[in-house]
């Protein structure tokens, strides 16, 4: 019985260093040392050429609009597409003109996804379940991209909302798809 008292006392110790844990000050943390503290670090941009300079803004990395749109091209490298030789593109269109074909037979018409898949795998050479597909189901097709291929080379169509079915041979992207990403970056 002399063993409780102990063990609630060990307890009551354990308990109020797990209370007190978490109250340390941050500035007491060696990893802290150069953390922010509310105010930026690094060098800040310089204001656009147009734009007025505080005569005390010191020193600042220089505005190049020629440098941002390198950044946003870097930034959207991932849509770009894998260069294709011009034998690759030619072995490629039979199966671009029979993807616009089976397309047109989908236009205007209500159609699943699965449906669509289905009619479009073995025009374009890879299984159901490989065909990339956007867009919406389940009313007449329109805005509804496919896509798929072998390698770099892909085979893409579109069944548009005014300007009809389009089909084309192009290149994967780099991030390893048929169909363009969508972005959100």
């Amino acid at each position: 019985m002399r063993s409780l008292p102990r063990l609630a006392a060990a307890t009551a110790l354990l308990l109020v260093t797990l209370a007190t844990g978490g109250c340390a000050v941050p500035s007491d943390d060696p990893r802290a040392a150069g953390a922010s503290t509310g105010t930026p670090t690094g060098t800040p941009s310089c204001p656009a050429p147009e734009d007025a300079r505080p005569a005390d803004f010191g020193p600042c990395n220089p505005y190049d609009p020629n440098d941002m749109a390198d950044r946003y091209a870097e930034n959207h490298g991932y849509r770009r597409e894998m260069e294709l030789t011009a034998e690759q593109r030619a072995g490629a269109e039979d199966e671009a003109e029979a993807l616009g074909a089976v397309l047109r037979t989908f236009a205007g018409k209500p159609a699943t996804e699965a449906e669509l898949r289905d009619a479009v795998a073995p025009v374009i050479g890879v299984q159901p379940n490989e065909v990339e597909v956007r867009g919406e189901f389940g009313k007449p097709l329109k805005n509804v991209l496919v896509g798929g291929g072998h390698g770099k080379v892909c085979v893409n169509g579109r069944i548009g909302d005014l300007d009809g079915v389009t089909a084309e041979v192009a290149g994967r992207t780099m991030d390893g798809t048929c169909l363009p990403g969508l972005g959100g970056h």
